[in-house]
């Protein structure tokens, strides 16, 4: 269930399920309702009165079944609309059953700390909230109401996450089949509180027919392609990932890369450093290989002699223009002895203005594979245009920004979306502000380098690393800088390894 389906999807999901006859319309709003009021009784067995609110649609609809299924539980229940349901429509059906009173939503009243049921709108919203909307809940903010949301909290996109006017923070949101964009990205990913999905009758096969491209990402996601060692298995053939340092007032970002890269697995890691920070270099350095490389020359004959299978350019290289227009040389002199390349940090900056030659130089024949590792500032200094773009959600503009560069991008932040060339998507689902350190992208720039030079995939190997990162950075916990997190990598590593 790691699909993440669209609003229009999930409506093609319906319509599917319904035109093959296994369910019909009513059967599964039913369903819905059913599933929503069960989670209401198993977390709120409460006497107090529980208001729903309702809509005119199918969102509203599911409302009334929660309304009949609590009052025949024994809860005192109020049903609030903002407009009945059209006559004929499953929603008006659904009213019909509650045959409960409906009072207008303007004329609202919560008693402080009550349960209220958001079943407005939800996820199909393409615009922002009424005036009605938005003072009922702002009565329920002032009360301090429970919110359990039907599907998305109504005012949240389910296409982005954007927020349409000031929707109700919920502490529950109950959805059906898969999970909506809406839910994982931001700004709307926090209103939705606990994401529960609810089977309602939707057959996978169903889904599976949607030939969906967007996934929570999740272990399942990528676990099949993780690395795992052979018994006759040598250092090089675990990967060797060669990471370039800056001179010797900034050489730790490149270093943390390199650590990382090692942790991750990579059976070897050199690191290219110039001849001033050599000795800096060496004297933080035991078991990651050190060699000299001062300019792009040198960097080729490494590349010519040792064919590593990935390599880091950008920590700490300063976001000058020499560093962009080295990034374009090292990406077309790789070709055939290079399987990828991460561009991180200012190697991305400093490569904006090149950024035509460089997406060209990456579509050559055998050119190395691609990974951008942008956050929000350096997406935008990459991919100006794209970023203007206020009507694309970190989804669509993280699609665009992989199809135009020919690369994997990975688009940094609490909800990461990495995305492919052919519009396959992940969106993070274990993001923590732990991360918000410096450093921590070094770190995530070194894994993804380990992974793809032990053969994972590039878009898996993307995945899997920004999982990783995090999951590292949420077990240690509070005080976490960067140089905890290689090491942080063990435990969640060997549980990997084990299972």
């Amino acid at each position: 269930m790691r699909e993440v389906l669209t609003p229009t999807e999930m409506a093609e999901a319906d319509r599917r399920t319904i035109a093959e006859g296994a369910i019909s319309g009513i059967e599964l709003m039913h369903s819905a309702g059913s599933a929503i009021a069960d989670e209401i009784l198993a977390r709120y067995p409460i006497s107090a009165t529980v208001h729903i609110l309702c809509g005119p649609g199918n969102n509203g609809g599911d409302g009334y079944v929660v309304a009949r299924r609590l009052a025949e539980a024994g809860l005192p229940v109020k049903i609030w609309a903002s407009a009945p349901p059209r006559e004929g429509t499953d929603a008006a059906i659904a009213a019909s059953e509650a045959n409960m009173s409906v009072r207008p939503l303007a004329e609202l009243s919560v008693d402080p700390g009550a349960l209220a049921v958001d079943a407005l709108y939800g996820a199909g919203l393409s615009k922002p909230l009424g005036s009605l909307e938005e003072e009922a809940f702002a009565k329920l903010r002032d009360a301090g109401a429970i919110v359990v949301a039907v599907d998305l909290p109504s005012g949240v996109s389910g296409d982005s996450g954007a927020v349409l006017g000031a929707p109700p923070t919920a502490t529950l949101t109950v959805t059906f089949a898969r999970k909506k964009p809406g839910h994982l990205l931001l700004p709307g990913k926090p209103l939705c509180g606990e994401v529960v999905v609810a089977d309602i009758g939707i057959p996978d096969q169903i889904v599976a027919g949607l030939n969906v491209a967007c996934f929570e990402n999740d272990v399942g996601l990528w676990a099949a392609r993780f690395p795992k060692v052979a018994v006759d298995t040598h250092k090089y053939r675990r990967g060797h990932v060669g990471v370039f340092s800056a001179g010797p007032s900034a050489t730790g970002a490149a270093r943390l890369s390199a650590m990382a890269a090692a942790r991750a697995g990579a059976g070897a890691v050199t690191l290219l450093s110039p001849a001033s920070a050599l000795a800096i270099n060496a004297a933080h350095l035991t078991s990651i290989i050190l060699r000299r490389s001062d300019g792009l020359p040198e960097a080729v004959e490494f590349l010519k002699a040792r064919k590593p299978d990935a390599l880091v350019y950008g920590p700490g290289l300063g976001p000058q223009p020499e560093t962009g227009r080295f990034a374009v040389g090292l990406l077309k002199a790789a070709r055939g002895l290079v399987g990828h390349i991460v561009l991180d940090a200012d190697g991305l900056t400093a490569s904006a203005p090149f950024a035509a030659e460089l997406f060209a130089a990456a579509r050559e024949a055998e050119a190395p594979g691609l990974v951008l590792t942008p956050h929000e500032g350096e997406f935008g200094r990459l991919f100006p245009a794209i970023a203007a773009d206020n009507s694309l959600s970190k989804l669509e503009k993280a699609r665009k920004a992989a199809s135009v560069a020919h690369a994997i991008v990975l688009y940094k932040g609490a909800d990461t979306v990495v995305a492919a060339p052919d519009g396959k998507a992940s969106i993070s689902t274990n993001g923590t502000p732990l991360l918000a350190t410096a450093g921590s992208g070094d770190v995530l720039s070194g894994i993804v380098a380990a992974l793809l030079a032990q053969k994972m995939p590039p878009f898996e190997a993307a995945s899997a690393a920004v999982w990783l990162h995090a999951e590292a950075a949420r077990r240690f916990g509070a005080g976490l800088i960067a140089e905890d997190l290689p090491m942080a990598l063990l435990p969640v590593l060997r549980e990997l390894a084990e299972g």
